[in-house]
């Protein structure tokens, strides 16, 4: 059963992340950055963010928090067991900093039906408790029928 257009456009409720230094640490290091900017609270605090800063690939970790509930959407009904990633892409505004409390939205920006399968398209858009945008995220997904 293909993924109905109609859902072009629909959105779920703000998500809310703080961003915590410990986390960006642990992430900095899982991609195993060296980066002071992301590690060394002495060198971050002397930096112009004066704080440990968040690698840009860190916005997988709060833009990942609005695709389970999309994912599990009884209205979109879909095929978890077919569904597979196919890309995403970020456009980059502001610098997260720890202590950041961000605030993302989620929306249907394209849904294509084809023969085999259907693509669905969802952006996330965040910003920072200073309403300044952070990140644009879009995540493709597809459906095989």
């Amino acid at each position: 059963m293909a993924i109905d257009k109609k859902y072009i456009g629909k959105t779920w409720p703000t998500m809310v992340y703080e961003v915590g230094k410990e986390k960006v640490k642990e992430f900095a290091k899982a991609i195993k950055s060296t980066n002071p900017y992301f590690l060394d609270d002495e060198f971050a605090a002397q930096s112009k963010y004066g704080t440990i800063v968040a690698p840009p690939t860190f916005a997988v970790v709060f833009g990942a928090k609005l695709i389970e509930p999309i994912f599990f959407d009884n209205e979109l009904n879909l095929n978890l067991a077919m569904l597979v990633h196919g890309e995403q892409e970020f456009e980059f505004y502001n610098v997260v900093k720890s202590g950041d409390v961000l605030y993302s939205d989620a929306k249907i920006v394209n849904i294509e039906n084809k023969e085999k399968l259907d693509v669905i398209a969802i952006e996330i858009m965040t910003r920072n408790q200073e309403t300044k945008d952070v990140c644009k995220g879009i995540y493709t997904f597809v459906v095989r029928k």
